[in-house]
């Protein structure tokens, strides 16, 4: 079961990640890096790291 609620749980990150990566001039593939424990954390500092950029345009 703890694999199955895994397989689930990153897929509850990934889809929004395709829709919102882009938005941050961030290629929608890297939704992928999801499936990772970390790679959502990384992914959000990404996007973080974006918006900063264009809130300074």
């Amino acid at each position: 079961m703890g694999g199955f609620g895994w397989l689930i749980l990153s897929a509850l990150t990934a889809i929004p990640m395709v829709k919102l990566l882009p938005f941050f001039g961030i290629n929608k593939y890297w939704a992928i890096v999801c499936l990772i424990p970390l790679g959502t954390i990384a992914l959000l500092w990404w996007m973080g790291l974006k918006l900063q950029e264009l809130e300074k345009l």
